[in-house]
């Protein structure tokens, strides 16, 4: 298995699933609980800062002179 910083966000997601599916299903020794209970703590976490990266490269675009703009999107208010 790759080192939990070398996966991709899709990696890391499927991993989470199937960490949670396996708790979901209740017939884990407490102790092996813990340890998958954490491994998927570091996965979420994992997931949320590769996120928020994404999030911070989206947030500054080319403007047509090639300069970097700060970019900010507005959301719709429903009536």
């Amino acid at each position: 298995m790759k080192d939990q910083q070398e996966l991709s966000f899709e990696e890391a997601m499927e991993s989470l699933e199937q960490i949670v599916e396996k708790l979901e299903e209740g017939d884990v020794p407490l102790e092996e609980a813990i340890s998958i209970y954490k491994q998927g703590m570091n996965l979420s976490r994992l997931c949320h800062m590769k996120l928020k990266s994404v999030e911070n490269q989206l947030t500054e675009i080319l403007n047509e002179d090639g300069q970097l703009e700060s970019f900010t999107t507005v959301e719709e208010e429903t009536p």
